[in-house]
């Protein structure tokens, strides 16, 4: 076998690049609803952030008195000289305020009863107990603060990628066959499964870090500010918030280059999604033609594209957190020699300082969020992209509601081409199904029968022309009531992987099991239903692999009998079944067909020998009409193909 090219992924039509603020506005529209929540969730990250005040408000007075008691070279000299009879030297600034701040407590105890020390200046047992209950009580309530916080907003970004997941999965059913018939199937389970998935991490994550990091970082640089103020160093303070921005500077640099291998990372593990499905939906192809190690390179290849794109968006992304510590460094480097060739005290500056370095850490959490941010913005547009498309079949603004069918389906003069087509599927197609009676086409490969069908079940709507359905143009009927009136046997039978029970109570979901088995009766599926242990409990497997052709077809029939609709599409299900069972399954057909008005595609032209129309199609036109009788006897393009059908 020869090489052949990996899979790459190509952009669908649809998709489009969104901005940070549009993608993320969006997904506040969701998390609004969990306001209360994210309330509770932000007030207690900012408090948990207010228990650093109190430490910065302690390192001045004690760093002040620490100078006090280590004097200098200049003030030991200047000692040694003075008199021995000399008074004391007088406390500095700093260690006034010590101890006029520890007076205030002192008073404030006082006034709680509590005595802070003993006259032998000994720890009073009150003290204690404010040291043994009540210390630990504030850590516990911090860690409650911490928990509420983070349960809060995790609760609300599972809840709101949830949504996001529902409406993208609701959204895509609504989309027209013709959206299917332009998109990788694979590629969409993606988009609707791993992308919120994503999403889902990203957005607890953001909302954890901005409810504690900004607001750490907002104390940590008011309390600079206040001290700035309070020690006359307002150069200091310009000098500071010059250099402070630079932090950003490698985030900025590399947030684009996150982007861009984020979404190829997406976008390549859409392709090993996509080869998954593919591989999984022909596996019979795959064994008959025993090529699975070709499909393993394949997946393979898929694979190593991931990792490649995955590994080189983590490179980006890990580069910023080092890339801002190294530039903190240089930054507070400068801003101490600075201070050095000024004068500054040591006392002065590490007040200073120490905010700054506490909030290295939120500003480093902030960076690794501007990577998840650039993540998350990949995964939404994605997102977006499938939700802004709009391919549904629209409903009127006032439909009409339509409980019966009464008279007759005409179709009048209707064309359709595929979006992705140069030609009509069907052109100028004009005939009329009355009620009760059968209808057949017939036609070969890509002659339209089954873009006929399509149309009279509203999967699309025609480019010209009308469908009418006692004299009312189908798109104007109430789609809820149109699809009750329609039911539908396809050539390739689909069913889930459920019991058998439940695929046939599928669209009559308050059928009861004597319904259900009435209608297997009528399919001649019951006695074969019976015949294993688990009867109607039996599951089918994944699209009804348990069971065999001619079995899954009546149930399908058996489906279509319980929904009972007065009009049918039946698309000929015998045509690749063995004599005995087509004969069961036509006896089921022909069960479902009483009373029916019936739109036929026939393959086997010897089923539709009684219908009370037969339409023949070629190139999307009818080109001939009539029954049986009068097409063979007419010469034509019906008598060729049955005589073709004779022949072999």
């Amino acid at each position: 076998m020869g090489k052949k090219a990996p899979k790459v992924y190509v952009r669908e039509f649809f998709d489009r690049d969104y901005s940070a603020k549009e993608a993320y506005a969006r997904v506040w529209t969701y998390a609004r609803r969990y306001k209360f929540r994210l309330f509770v969730g932000i007030v207690c990250g900012m408090l948990t952030a207010g228990t650093l005040l109190p430490l910065y408000q302690a390192i001045q007075p004690t760093l002040a008195q620490v100078e006090a008691r280590v004097p200098s070279q200049a003030a030991a000299k200047e000692a040694r000289e003075k008199p021995k009879d000399a008074s004391a030297p007088a406390q500095s600034k700093a260690a006034r305020r010590l101890e006029k701040e520890y007076g205030k407590v002192q008073k404030l105890a006082g006034r709680l009863g509590i005595e802070m020390q003993s006259e032998d200046d000994a720890l009073g047992m009150p003290l204690m107990f404010v040291i043994v209950v009540v210390v630990p009580l504030v850590a516990l309530t911090r860690c409650g603060l911490v928990f509420l916080n983070h349960y809060c907003l995790a609760w609300c970004g599972m809840r709101t990628v949830r949504d996001i997941r529902c409406d993208v999965m609701r959204h895509v059913q609504e989309q027209s066959m013709q959206f299917f018939g332009r998109i990788d199937v694979g590629q969409l389970m993606s988009r609707c499964t791993s992308d919120p998935q994503q999403v889902k991490m990203i957005v607890q994550h953001i909302l954890q870090e901005l409810a504690q990091a900004p607001f750490e970082i907002a104390v940590s640089v008011g309390f600079i500010i206040w001290s700035a103020v309070a020690n006359h160093m307002l150069p200091t303070l310009a000098i500071i918030f010059v250099g402070f921005p630079m932090f950003m500077c490698p985030v900025i640099f590399l947030s684009k280059r996150i982007r861009k291998w984020s979404r190829r990372a997406l976008e390549r593990f859409s392709v090993v999604g996509s080869r998954i499905h593919e591989i999984l939906t022909c596996i019979k192809v795959v064994k008959a033609y025993d090529t699975a190690e070709y499909e393993n390179r394949r997946y393979e290849r898929a694979n190593d594209d991931t990792l490649k794109a995955t590994l080189r968006a983590l490179r980006w992304g890990l580069l910023v957190g080092p890339a801002v510590e190294t530039v903190g460094i240089f930054l507070i480097c400068a801003f101490v020699v600075w201070c050095f060739a000024t004068g500054v005290k040591l006392s002065a500056i590490i007040p200073m300082l120490a905010p700054l370095l506490m909030i290295y850490k939120p500003i480093k959490q902030l960076s690794r969020l501007q990577v998840q941010l650039e993540q998350g913005r990949a995964a939404l547009a994605r997102i977006w992209s499938i939700m802004d498309v709009d391919m549904a079949l629209p409903e009127a603004p006032s439909p009409v509601s339509k409980p019966t069918f009464d008279k007759a389906v005409s179709f009048e003069s209707v064309s359709f081409r595929y979006d992705t087509a140069e030609r009509d599927a069907v052109s100028g197609a004009t005939f009329e199904i009355p009620r009760g009676k059968v209808v057949a086409v017939v036609g070969g490969t890509g002659s339209g029968k089954s873009t006929l069908s399509s149309l009279l079940a509203r999967f699309f709507d025609p480019r010209e022309g009308r469908i009418a359905m006692d004299g009312i143009d189908i798109r104007d009927i109430r789609i809820a009531d149109l699809r009750r009136l329609v039911g539908s046997v396809q050539q390739e039978t689909l069913l889930f992987n459920d019991t058998i029970e439940n695929n046939i109570r599928y669209g009559s979901p308050d059928a009861t099991h004597e319904q259900v088995a009435a209608a297997a009766k009528m399919a001649n599926a019951h006695d074969f239903i019976m015949a294993q242990p688990e009867g109607y409990d039996r599951l089918v497997g994944e699209k009804g692999f348990a069971l065999s052709g001619g079995e899954r077809q009546r149930i399908a029939i058996a489906r279509a009998i319980l929904k009972n609709p007065p009009i049918l599409i039946l698309d000929e299900a015998t045509s690749a079944l063995d004599t005995v069972t087509e004969r069961l399954v036509q006896d089921a057909i022909d069960n479902l067909m009483k009373e029916r008005t019936t739109f036929a595609i026939a393959h086997r032209l010897s089923t539709i020998r009684n219908a009370d129309l037969i339409l023949v199609m070629q190139d999307g036109k009818i080109v001939e009409r009539g029954t049986h009788d009068a097409l063979y006897a007419a010469d034509g393009v019906y008598r060729k193909l049955c005589d073709m059908q004779h022949q072999s």
